[in-house]
């Protein structure tokens, strides 16, 4: 095998549900290959690797040194990359003809692949976790980030069973993410909070007193903006679907996940303003809408609203609400009004009702849109979609705004976190001559 193909990563984010669904897994099999997989992914995400053949090999041969090695686990990410290879080939392209003309085109490259059934959890202690969550209607991201960390803490605390844990393992697991994991401070946070979470919901017990773990501060970072020029030259290397959410985005100054959970309602056309429901916080709050993008919207509604009628005539469910509407209107995901703005190509199962229906756009193939079309723009900076916030928050105090009104637009709680833009403009070089400007 060459070297290519041993550092080449694969991504199979749905490997649990096809686990559950596949035939050729004994039964009895699958929760040591849940473990096993888990183990290894967790191991992945605390080093920063990606998951390719080379890093797998490395992870075992550091646990065969270790004496901790595991022929059945070695057998399960054989199976993880099998299937990862195997998923992929059944994974449609995107038609390069009709790029830019399909109004659901940043979703053709990674379809959701789950069995229609529901995931509750395979064992007691997860299933008790993912009621909990789901009573208390957390989002289905903060539920797989919490269950994921949840595992990663069960299997880091083998063969010692996670319903016997303390404190004492909490803090020594905390460290390890410092000292062995090295990731980053917000990491540390949220594993911390997933875990105090399963201790309180699951097994209803404080987790006790947690002082003396190894904590991460977090150093103060400048954020990364872009000119109004390199902005303009991304949005140049964007087609389509993927160049107007990344347009809205930046003219409106939202995060990544208020844009993906835009909904027909939420865009007044008219009035020139972007209404973000349950933002960060879960507070509400209006923002700007660019005029200069009102004729793309209009397009792009009129290609929703064939989108939506068709769906109706195939009898699919209605999209996903919040459960405080759908208990009180269960009816109204199949109206207009209700639906995602920027809707996924192909219909997916909700993981948590097993019903098939349309979802917004997953943010991964947004991400990636992104980062490639800076490559292509030639910016040499680190660029993400969340990047073209910090330029809306930048260029509009540069422009004069104040920063009062951008704090609103921003959805900020404090307006110390605003002012972290205000060291962006008076940076040196910006508001100050450099004295080599001085030499004769």
């Amino acid at each position: 095998m060459t070297e290519e193909e041993m550092n080449r990563p694969v991504s199979f984010r749905e490997w649990v549900a096809v686990l559950e669904a596949s035939e050729r897994v004994p039964v009895e099999a699958k929760h040591g290959y849940r473990l096993a997989i888990g183990s290894y992914l967790g191991h992945l995400k605390v080093s920063g690797k990606r998951a390719t053949l080379a890093t797998a090999k490395a992870y075992f041969d550091a646990a065969h040194e270790a004496g901790a090695d595991n022929e059945e686990a070695r057998q399960a990410v054989r199976w993880f990359f099998r299937e990862a290879l195997a998923q992929e080939s059944l994974r449609p392209r995107p038609d390069p003809s009709s790029e830019g003309d399909d109004a659901m085109a940043v979703e053709t490259v990674r379809p959701v692949i789950v069995p229609e059934r529901v995931d509750h959890g395979r064992t007691p202690w997860e299933k008790k976790l993912v009621e909990r969550l789901r009573v208390q209607h957390y989002q289905w991201r903060t539920e797989e980030t919490y269950r994921g960390w949840a595992w990663r803490f069960a299997t880091w605390l083998t063969p010692k069973a996670v319903e016997s844990a303390d404190d004492e393992d909490i803090k020594r697991y905390l460290s390890y993410l410092a000292i062995q994991g090295n990731v980053a401070a917000s990491t540390q946070r949220q594993a911390l909070n997933a875990i105090v979470f399963l201790f309180r919901e699951v097994f209803n017990c404080e987790p006790g007193d947690l002082e003396g773990y190894q904590v991460i501060r977090r150093p103060a970072r400048v954020p990364t903006v872009l000119t109004q020029k390199e902005c303009s030259g991304l949005f140049e290397q964007l087609q389509g679907t993927t160049r107007l959410m990344a347009q809205l985005m930046y003219g409106a100054g939202l995060r990544l996940m208020e844009l993906l959970r835009l909904r027909v309602q939420d865009l007044d056309l008219e009035r020139g303003i972007v209404t973000v429901r349950q933002g960060k916080g879960g507070k509400d709050r209006v923002t700007v809408l660019p005029d200069s993008l009102k004729p793309q919207l209009s397009e792009h509604l009129k290609r929703l609203k064939t989108l939506y009628e068709e769906d109706q005539t195939k009898g699919l469910p209605g999209v996903w609400l919040p459960p405080s509407v759908e208990n009180k209107m269960p009816t109204v995901g199949k109206k207009w009004c209700w639906q995602w703005f920027f809707p996924s190509r192909e219909t997916a199962v909700d993981p948590r009702t097993g019903i098939r229906r349309r979802h917004h756009v997953q943010d991964s193939a947004f991400q990636t849109a992104v980062r490639k079309g800076a490559e292509r723009a030639q910016i040499a900076k680190r660029v993400t979609p969340h990047t073209l916030r910090h330029s809306f928050a930048t260029h509009l105090l540069q422009s004069g705004q104040d920063i009062r009104t951008v704090q609103e637009l921003l959805g900020h709680a404090d307006v110390e976190t605003t002012m972290i833009y205000t060291h962006v403009l008076n940076k040196p070089g910006v508001s100050v001559r450099s004295p080599m400007d001085q030499l004769a």
